[in-house]
């Protein structure tokens, strides 16, 4: 068993971080899910890394939380303190003001779905299969599945996805908008690399308050929502980034971006 629950990998301006429990499925500990939130929280932080990659294996992205671990949650207090590590790794991945891009290989199931439900896009492989058993076992989703998952593809499926507990094939998981992007198997990686490092040419403020004018925008009703998008976009127009954007459009040459 590694004593390395999580790995991080830079790749010039892109950080691969790889799930790194293979002969556990990839099943989420509190040690990997403790990891996982202070690994993104200093990714995030990094200003030489501008994308992250979150990763399985190629088998399996991720089966859920470990059972060894949920086999001492016997009291409420227990199940609130587990799914409240849980809650902190997925908030530590929407709060990155960096992309992460999950790339999703064979099976992600139930926790293993609520954390790439917690990053910002989704690359499948076509070997990837989604879905959410808690029903199978009689529990209910407690790290996010029943509220980012009708978020991004709608109530109606997704009850039909929490009532049935079955899984979905990639291509499917595309059609209902679970996942982005679906890629020949063994390419979910690359395809993910390579949509990280375009995002890393692009300025990093204006990813960064894009992304929270989405993120936070959405709990908001749309006027207060276009109001909050209004006010980070004034802060943008003040930056250093943004001048040398315009400068570089008028020059005809690719931007340097320094996210100041």
């Amino acid at each position: 068993m590694s004593d390395h629950p999580v790995l991080v990998e830079r790749r010039d301006a892109v950080a691969v971080v790889t799930l790194n429990r293979p002969e556990k499925h990839n099943a989420l500990s509190l040690a990997l899910l403790g990891r996982l939130r202070t690994v993104v929280g200093e990714l995030g932080q990094d200003r030489a890394i501008r994308a992250v990659v979150l990763r399985g294996s190629d088998r399996c992205f991720s089966t859920g939380m470990d059972l060894d671990d949920l086999a001492a949650v016997r009291a409420v207090a227990d199940t609130v303190r587990t799914l409240g590590v849980f809650r902190d790794a997925n908030a530590a991945l929407e709060r990155c003001p960096k992309p992460v891009i999950a790339a999703v290989a064979g099976w992600c199931l139930t926790g293993g779905l609520e954390l790439a439900l917690a990053c910002d896009v989704r690359v499948a492989a076509e070997s990837a299969r989604f879905g959410i058993t808690s029903a199978a076992i009689g529990t209910v989703p407690g790290a996010g599945g029943t509220q980012r998952l009708p978020r991004l593809i709608g109530p109606a499926r997704a009850k039909e996805l929490l009532f049935s507990a079955e899984p979905i094939d990639a291509h499917e998981a595309l059609r209902i908008g679970l996942v982005n992007r679906v890629v020949p198997a063994g390419r979910d990686v690359a395809a993910a690399l390579e949509m990280a490092n375009l995002f890393a040419r692009r300025a990093p403020l204006s990813l960064a308050y894009a992304k929270k004018a989405i993120d936070v925008g959405l709990g908001m009703p749309l006027e207060a929502g276009l109001a909050f998008e209004m006010g980070l976009t004034a802060r943008l127009f003040t930056t250093e980034d943004r001048a040398e954007g315009l400068r570089a459009f008028r020059e005809r040459r690719a931007a340097e971006f320094r996210g100041q």
